[in-house]
């Protein structure tokens, strides 16, 4: 990333580590994953497995990291890698999320592009595929904050479906950053003092 200017925010520390930490969690998850709970079919139509979910999470991310490499500060979530091993092994989707944290942390001292071209796909029966994506402009910092809650979203579905594995999973799995924030602040409330800093770094 050759463009000489910083993150476009004072917040995006903040916005890495929320990442970071889905990521993180997420990963943790996997580390004694058995292979056969990752695959396992989930619903009528037999279209979710907790790695479907993974690689859809991992997508994300890496075509977020290809727009900024290809140098042409453009970014097509439609045009994911999704590469298959990640839906089966999860040794290797908790490799690639532990590859995807190094590259979060490495966002604190990189430079940053000061804007970025999102293209978002509408009608496909359009005349052709350019005409039927709109350019939008973005940020790193948004797309970020974009990140953070798609993978969230994603994690809550993993959520529920760990659950009827029988896996045992934190209260902070699959939630949203705000409504984390929004629980310690009526537990504050409630308690009259803050919660021990142990109870929220846990989150």
């Amino acid at each position: 990333m050759s463009t000489p200017a910083s993150l476009p925010s004072r917040h995006a520390p903040g916005l890495i580590e929320e990442n970071r930490q889905a990521l993180a969690q997420l990963r943790r998850l996997l580390d004694d994953l058995a292979p056969e709970a990752y695959r396992r079919v989930f619903g009528v139509q037999g279209r979710h497995t907790l790695g479907k979910h993974v690689r859809h999470i991992i997508d994300h991310y890496e075509a977020l990291i290809d727009g900024l490499e290809a140098g042409a500060r453009t970014l097509d979530y439609e045009r994911r890698r999704r590469d298959p091993a990640l839906e089966t092994r999860p040794d290797e989707a908790a490799r690639r999320l532990a590859a995807l944290e190094t590259w979060l942390a490495s966002l604190e001292t990189q430079a940053a592009p000061e804007r970025l071209t999102l293209r978002y796909g509408l009608d496909a029966g359009a005349a052709t595929d350019d005409e039927a994506r709109l350019a939008l402009a973005s940020s790193l910092a948004r797309e970020l904050a974009f990140l953070t809650s798609h993978t969230v979203h994603h994690m809550a579905i993993i959520g529920l479906l760990a659950e009827q594995l029988g896996l045992a999973l934190p209260d902070s799995f699959g939630v949203h950053p705000s409504t984390l924030r929004h629980w310690r602040r009526e537990a504050e409330s409630e308690r009259g003092a803050p919660l021990p800093s142990s109870a929220a770094a846990s989150s």
